[in-house]
């Protein structure tokens, strides 16, 4: 994947599935802005992005009211907030402490605040595949092994780091199945957790409702 389009990626998949109102944004990892778009029409009243590649950052604030050119971790100390929706696309497989990212954004969020995740699936058939097969990780440029990942997650693994760092899950979803989606039907959902590349994780200020 060219680099402008790994950074200006869309998601307005994510974006259709977010709670409304969505109020003001905070998107860890913004890249060039591309979600900023879909955030804007779908009511957003403020873009706040956080992007570490400064020349990324730089094309962001053609989109977000302000961007922050720094690692997260540099980054949530220069924070106004609040906000109602937090954005973590994609990023925190990428972080060396990811649960203590997740439980300082905590500190910014809104009452009745949201944060959807995504990232890639730790248990894909190719990555088993791979390991147990051909002997090799595997890794990429980008994608679901992209070589600057520093962590890896499960279904499971994302929901207790949430759940452990004060959000309450409320949805896990993922991208549609397409070539494999016959397999999945055929064993009633059990391979699942095998066939999707992304999970995506929605949750909840804990002991606060998402708004619908």
């Amino acid at each position: 994947m060219p680099e402008a389009g790994y950074y200006a990626n869309r998601r307005d998949d994510i974006v259709a599935g977010l709670p409304r109102p969505i109020g003001s944004v905070l998107d860890v990892g913004c890249g060039s802005g591309g979600v900023g778009t879909g955030l804007r029409a779908a009511g957003a009243t403020r873009l706040t992005g956080i992007e570490v590649v400064t020349h990324q950052a730089q094309l962001a604030r053609g989109v977000y009211d302000e961007v922050i050119a720094a690692p997260v971790e540099e980054a949530l100390e220069q924070l106004s907030g609040p906000f109602d929706t937090f954005l973590c696309l994609d990023v925190l497989e990428h972080l060396v402490d990811p649960g203590a990212v997740l439980a300082a954004l905590r500190r910014h969020a809104a009452p009745r605040a949201r944060i959807q995740v995504s990232l890639p699936n730790a248990r894909h058939i190719s990555l088993m595949r791979d390991l147990m097969l051909r002997g090799t990780f595997g890794y990429t440029d980008w994608g679901h092994r992209d070589r600057t990942h520093l962590r890896w997650f499960t279904r499971r693994d994302i929901v207790d780091a949430l759940e452990q760092t004060g959000w309450s899950v409320r949805r896990v979803s993922h991208p549609p199945l397409h070539r494999s989606k016959g397999l999945d039907r055929l064993t009633r959902g059990k391979s699942t957790e095998f066939l999707v590349g992304q999970w995506y994780v929605l949750a909840a200020s804990a002991g606060e409702a998402p708004r619908p």
